[in-house]
């Protein structure tokens, strides 16, 4: 393919993407449609004034400006005027400062390009299949290759799972560039380790690792990488560029999920995000907000994620033509916040429409990974019938094949005995509990983050459900210390399940349960006290913890305590009919109306 050719195809996809028709285009950059069309086909080079204005009404940020093929300094618009040297339109600046693979044959620039072009567009597949053909053009040079991988490992990898054939392709550059002290060869070194990091932590157990490397590995390797880049950026602040810094960090936050404490991830988050601001990366700056936005939801910093949202918003919107994964972020963000502030007819809209059809088109374009996206519906739409007690309907539909078959990612089997408790099969739960406890030594080999934390929350559900409806077997209080502990440890966090899915609700309150199931209704209260800082503003919230502290309250027994109780049973009542929480209005019935309350 020619630049001319390579031009035209870039032009049609991004305004095919922006949903524009050639005579809309052609009225928006005042050519007629006749020239722009033959631009398009590759019949008649671009002109630079064509190629800025055409930037500039696609929103492309200097990406068609890069792919303007070589001519004349100064080109003829459409009356025939010349376009004064220099001369720049709205949203081309960045090109001069853009990082450019160029140098290793036109092949391998040609691919480097489309690769960017459909990844960009949210194309993850096509996008991997032009870098794999780049790193195949590169042939012996190593950082060719190298710069070819780090791009393919841009690509997401279903949830849970480890992408072995990119893990060896990584491993195969490295050796390559072992021992090589050059500026480009060190830039590329540090990025390619920070991608194994992730990429082996990536795994959620033995059964998913890499042979000889379990997931703390990966964890670990980010920090090594991590301390060498500040190492180096201290010793040589020039030496690694800030789009490298962003791709080193992003990799490197997502290899310490699990691992490493909310707080940690967020100072990552924060840093990134100005830094992708300073390095003019649409990639990054996406994926900087989508960080910084989950790691505000988990410290408990939920306002401050509501306004990163917003940001994001806007930042989607721009670029929602471009990237359905864009748009898909967005709207899994806004689905996340109304199911947490209650809005669930909101939630609901997106989560059991739209997002169904947005998931089928990105499968089908091979945008994205399919489990990916499955995860995501499926976690939301469970967590909506949660939270209007209809897991029922769920428990009742072909969907639950989807639960149940992903049983090999941890929080997918709490949330199976969370159905199965709701739905009134508490023995069939109280099987799936013992079973999970054995296979992960009675719960405590989970990692110290990450998905262990939804996890555990979930489980404290299931165990307080199991000891509020029936005589739960004596050997689940065997389970409750450990995971209190993994949950104590993020006592002022809130948790989010998926990246993201939903925020379940303050830490706290789920240590508070097993406080309760321990039989210790004053620490419960003293849990339930801090969950109430974090939840203040949400009325869903609130009606579940109000719910939660009624119940220790009668657990203390005296009459005032039952009378307290009394009243938080009926403001949680009123809360939920309210909502449209007909669960969590039931058990608030079922407390007014039981013996213990009055």
């Amino acid at each position: 393919m020619t630049p001319q050719e390579e031009f035209a195809e870039a032009l049609r996809v991004r305004r095919e993407a922006a949903g524009l028709s050639l005579a809309e285009l052609a009225r928006r950059v005042h050519y007629s449609k006749s020239y722009l069309s033959r631009v398009e086909n590759g019949l008649r080079p671009p002109g630079r004034l064509l190629a800025e204005r055409c930037d500039a009404a696609l929103r492309a940020d200097g990406a068609l400006l890069a792919l303007l093929p070589p001519g004349p300094e100064r080109d003829a618009g459409p009356d025939g005027a010349a376009d004064g040297p220099g001369r720049r339109a709205a949203g081309s600046r960045a090109v001069a400062d853009r990082p450019h693979p160029g140098g290793y044959g036109a092949a391998y620039d040609q691919h480097i390009r489309r690769g960017d072009t459909r990844h960009l567009l949210g194309e993850m597949y096509e996008a991997g299949r032009h870098y794999q053909a780049a790193y195949e053009a590169a042939g012996g040079d190593a950082l060719a290759r190298a710069h070819a991988v780090v791009r393919s490992a841009r690509r997401w990898s279903d949830p849970g799972q480890v992408d072995r054939d990119l893990l060896f392709r990584i491993d195969a550059c490295l050796a390559g560039l072992a021992g090589r002290t050059d500026p480009p060869a060190v830039e590329l070194r540090l990025q390619l380790t920070a991608h194994r990091a992730k990429k082996l932590a990536m795994a959620i157990g033995y059964d998913t690792a890499m042979t000889g490397a379990e997931p703390r590995t990966g964890a670990r390797l980010a920090r090594l990488t991590l301390a060498e880049l500040r190492e180096t950026a201290r010793r040589d602040p020039g030496l690694i560029g800030d789009e490298a810094h962003c791709e080193i960090l992003t990799e490197t936050r997502w290899a310490l999920y699990d691992f490493a404490p909310a707080r940690e991830l967020l100072a990552l988050s924060s840093e990134l995000r100005d830094l992708a601001v300073r390095s003019r990366s649409a990639y990054f700056q996406g994926e900087a907000l989508v960080a910084l936005a989950i790691d505000q939801l988990r410290t408990g910093r939920v306002p401050a994620a509501e306004a990163t949202v917003s940001v994001h918003r806007e930042y989607a919107a721009r670029y929602r033509y471009r990237s359905r994964l864009a748009h898909w972020q967005q709207r899994t963000l806004d689905a996340l916040l109304s199911l947490w502030r209650g809005e669930f007819a909101a939630a609901a809209r997106w989560i059991l429409g739209e997002a169904g059809e947005v998931a089928a088109a990105m499968e089908a374009g091979l945008s994205m990974p399919a489990d990916a996206l499955g995860q995501t519906v499926l976690g939301q739409e469970f967590w909506l019938r949660h939270e209007q007690g209809r897991l029922a309907e769920l428990f009742a539909s072909p969907r639950m094949a989807g639960v149940q078959q992903r049983g090999y990612f941890p929080v997918w089997r709490a949330g199976l005995a969370l159905a199965l408790c709701e739905t009134g099969r508490y023995a069939q739960a109280v099987d799936q509990v013992r079973a999970f406890a054995a296979d992960t030594d009675g719960f405590t080999r989970l990692p110290p983050s990450g998905w262990s934390v939804p996890t555990a929350a979930i489980l404290a559900l299931v165990c307080a459900e199991l000891a509020e409806r029936t005589e739960a077997p004596a050997d689940l209080t065997a389970y409750v210390p450990p995971l209190r502990a993994l949950l104590d440890a993020h006592a002022d966090d809130v948790v989010l399940a998926g990246w993201p899915t939903v925020l379940l609700g303050p830490a706290a309150r789920f240590s508070a349960l097993l406080a309760l199931v321990a039989g210790e209704p004053e620490t419960a209260l003293g849990h339930l006290g801090r969950a109430v800082r974090l939840a203040r503003r949400y009325p869903a919230q609130m009606a579940r913890l109000r719910l939660d502290e009624a119940r220790a309250r009668i657990r203390i027994g005296s009459p005032a305590a039952r009378a307290t109780a009394h009243d938080l049973a009926r403001t949680a009542l009123g809360t939920a009919q309210e909502l449209g929480m007909a669960g969590l209005a039931r058990d608030c019935r079922d407390l007014l109306t039981s013996p213990a309350a009055r």
